[in-house]
């Protein structure tokens, strides 16, 4: 049965770095697929980067649909974008790991990404709409790149400063 894992949050160092390709998809890495799952639907979210419970390996999940829509779960192994469309857009944005703050990024519309399935197999699949920001977003992850770094300097600093203050004061308390 999957776990639901702690999601670190800002201003935690561990959300910058750069994960690890996956060398081999075995039974660690589908269990923390499931795991991941499990705690993107309990937090609820749409995607998860495995750094953001504490594993600092190439793997997301992501899952778009809505309301009473059948669940279409996908899971990401070593996911690259090998495409992005010139066409952007700017959107509202949030973050796990960034809780009760929403920005509005710039995004390419479309974008085609190559990863590995949970069989081991190469997938190449183009996204576009909420899937390809949602898919750009946690790409964005697994390299140390939160969504906050999309806003200017002085957003930017704002959160960040927003949210240490509130870790000092949860160390504290």
């Amino acid at each position: 049965m999957a776990d639901i894992r702690t999601v670190l949050v800002l201003p935690d160092s561990r959300l910058r770095l750069v994960s690890e390709p996956v060398a081999r998809i075995d039974a660690e890495i589908r269990a923390l697929v499931a795991d991941m799952f499990e705690t993107m639907y309990a937090a609820p979210g749409v995607g998860l980067a495995a750094i953001q419970v504490c594993v600092q390996k190439r793997v997301v999940t992501i899952d778009v649909s809505r309301g009473e829509e059948k669940k279409k779960p996908i899971a990401l192994i070593n996911p690259e974008l090998v495409w992005a469309s010139d066409e952007r857009v700017i959107h509202e944005e949030g973050c796990l790991s960034i809780p009760d703050y929403l920005g509005d990024v710039e995004r390419a519309e479309r974008v085609k990404v190559r990863y590995l399935d949970l069989e081991g197999a190469a997938q190449e699949i183009e996204a576009q709409e909420l899937f390809a920001r949602v898919v750009q977003h946690e790409i964005d992850h697994i390299n140390g790149v939160l969504f906050i770094d999309h806003l200017s300097r002085l957003k930017r600093d704002r959160v960040i400063k927003k949210f240490a203050k509130v870790a000092k004061r949860a160390a504290v308390g």
